[in-house]
C-alpha cells in the first residue's frame, strides 16, 4: 500500500469539497464469507506446476530492491523455506549492500545478483519477487528475464506482480496481486487474465500472489511442490495454519468506506505518529518479526524502530540491521514461540487495543488478511 500516494489523494478531495461525495461513493465494509473450497484437481495441477524444474534439492533466490522492498514479502518465504530445509534459500539484493525493507526493518542480503550469476550459473529453480518501491529497475528486470530465460519459475508475491508485468512474464497469462493494485496492475500488462477469489494463481513458469499475507500459502504450496505434502503440513503446524491452499474470498477486500475514513483519521491525527522500539535478539524468527512490524507500521499511528547492541542473525540465517542500540521511548514485546500466523492475530488485538478496532482492521485490509485463520493449537505443533 502507498500510503502517500492514497493521503495526497483525500486531500485533494478534501480540499475541494469533494471528499463527503467521494466517501459516500464508497462501498460500506463487505461481509467476510467463507472462501469456497478447492477441488481435488485444481490443487493437484497447482502443485505439479511448481515441482523442482532443474534440480533435485532447487535453489531458490529471494530478490530484493535495496533501495525499498516489501517487508514480509520478502522475510516470510525465506524464513518458510529455511525451517522447512528443502532448498537452497538465496536472499538476493539488486546491488551489494543492505537492502532497506518497507515499512521496517533492514538486512544484509547474502548477495549480490552478479555474485548470484557467478556462483549458479544455469540459474535459480525459483525467482521470487516482493513487492517492491518501483516496478521498472533496470537492473531488477534485466535479472528476473534472465532468470526466466534459464527456466526458474517466478513467482511474484503481493504487488511483486507488477515487477514481473513490468519484466514482460505476464502478458496473456492468468494473475492476481493485491486487491489495491489490481487497476495498476491491469494497466502493465493490459493482455492478463484476472483471476478472483484464488489466494494465489499459477499459470505455466509464473506465479502471483494476492496481499500481504499470501506468501504463506503460497510458500507452503511450493514446500509441498518440493518435498511432498507431509513435509508442507509439518511446516504449517510451525505456522500455525491449517490449511495452505489457494482458498480466497476477493470480494472481502476492496477500497472501502470505513478503510478510506481510517486512513484519513490516523493520517491527520498523529502525523508520523508514535516511535514503537521493538527489540531483536539473536535467532529471532523472521516470520513472526516482519509480522509484527508490518503490522504495527501499517496502523499508520506508529513509525517501528528495531534495538539492539549491534547486527543480529535470524533462526534462517540473514543478518538484521538494527536501526538503533535501544530503545528511548515505547517497546512492543519481541515475537515469542508462538506460531506466527497466531502472533499476527495478537499483533491485531493489541492494535486495537492501542489504537481502536477500526485501525486494526484496517491494517488487516492492508495485509489482505482475515484475522483468526490460524487454526492450529500449540499442541498441534510438532
Amino acid at each position: 500500500m502507498r500510503r502517500v500516494a492514497l493521503t495526497l489523494a483525500i486531500l485533494l478531495l478534501l480540499a475541494t469539497g469533494g471528499f463527503a461525495a467521494w466517501l459516500l461513493s464508497l462501498p460500506p465494509a463487505p461481509a467476510r464469507p467463507a472462501p469456497g473450497a478447492i477441488g481435488p484437481a485444481e490443487a493437484e495441477a497447482t502443485v505439479a506446476a511448481l515441482r523442482p524444474p532443474k534440480r533435485e534439492r532447487p535453489v531458490v533466490a529471494i530478490l530484493a530492491l535495496n533501495d525499498a522492498t516489501e517487508v514480509t514479502d520478502y522475510l516470510m518465504p525465506h524464513g518458510i523455506l529455511k525451517r522447512a530445509d528443502v532448498a537452497e534459500v538465496v536472499a538476493v539484493a539488486a546491488a551489494p549492500g543492505p537492502a532497506r525493507l518497507y515499512p521496517a526493518l533492514t538486512v544484509e542480503p547474502d548477495m549480490a545478483t552478479a555474485t548470484f550469476d557467478a556462483t549458479y550459473p544455469e540459474g535459480a529453480d525459483y525467482v521470487v519477487v516482493p513487492a517492491m518501491s518501483r516496478d521498472d529497475d533496470p537492473a531488477v528486470i534485466a535479472w528476473i528475464r534472465a532468470q526466466a530465460a534459464k527456466g526458474a519459475i517466478v513467482i511474484g508475491v503481493c504487488a511483486g506482480a507488477r515487477v514481473v508485468a513490468a519484466a514482460g512474464l505476464l502478458e496473456g497469462r492468468r494473475a492476481t496481486t493485491h486487491w489495491y493494485h489490481r487497476r495498476k496492475l491491469e494497466r502493465l500488462e493490459p493482455a492478463l487474465t484476472w483471476v478472483p477469489d484464488r489466494r494465489f494463481v499459477i499459470d505455466g513458469r509464473v506465479a502471483t500472489t494476492t496481499g500481504v499475507t499470501a506468501s504463506a500459502p503460497m510458500t507452503l504450496t511450493l514446500v509441498e511442490a518440493i518435498a511432498g505434502r507431509e513435509k508442507a503440513a509439518e511446516v504449517a503446524r510451525d505456522l500455525g495454519l491449517a490449511t495452505w491452499d489457494a482458498r480466497h474470498d476477493s470480494a472481502a477486500f476492496g477500497l472501502t468506506r470505513p478503510f478510506a475514513a481510517t486512513a484519513l483519521a490516523n493520517r491527520l491525527a498523529t502525523g508520523r505518529g508514535e516511535t514503537l522500539a521493538l527489540p531483536v535478539s539473536e535467532g529471532i524468527d523472521e516470520v513472526s518479526l516482519a509480522l509484527v512490524a508490518d503490522a504495527w507500521s501499517r496502523a499508520w499511528r506508529a513509525r517501528v524502530v528495531t534495538t539492539a547492541e549491534g547486527p543480529v542473525t535470524t533462526r534462517g540465517g540473514l543478518r538484521l540491521l538494527p536501526d538503533r542500540p535501544a530503545a528511548d521511548g515505547a517497546t512492543l514485546p519481541p515475537p515469542g514461540d508462538a506460531p506466527a500466523l497466531s502472533i499476527l492475530d495478537a499483533t491485531l488485538a493489541a492494535i486495537a487495543a492501542r489504537y481502536g478496532a477500526a485501525t486494526a482492521r484496517f491494517v488487516a485490509a492492508q495485509l489482505e488478511y482475515a484475522p483468526g485463520e490460524t487454526r492450529v493449537s500449540q499442541e498441534d505443533r510438532p
